[in-house]
């Protein structure tokens, strides 16, 4: 099973963000994954990874990112065959 790991920073008071992202890749991937564990962190961290594997960084990739972009990400490494019906548009 797969562990997806949101680290956020409390100073920037950014865990109503994480927590709703959390919620809604459980509602999506459900079964799928093992565990969403909230990291709490300092200095403007918002890093999203996947069994240690960055899928996303604030500071790298640009800001916060939409929900369907972390989904398609996210699945790339949970259930890539997966279908994400209308969340699933394709880049490109």
């Amino acid at each position: 099973m797969k562990r997806v790991a949101i680290e956020y920073c409390t100073q920037c008071r950014w865990l109503l963000r994480a927590s709703w992202m959390a919620q809604e890749l459980l509602s999506t991937f459900g079964t799928e994954l093992g565990e969403v564990a909230l990291i709490p962190g300092s200095g403007g961290v918002f890093r999203i990874t996947v069994d240690d594997e960055q899928v996303w960084e604030r500071k790298a990739d640009g800001g916060f990112p939409e929900i369907t972009v972390l989904k398609q990400r996210v699945r790339d490494r949970v259930a890539p065959d997966r279908d994400l019906g209308h969340s699933d548009r394709r880049e490109g």
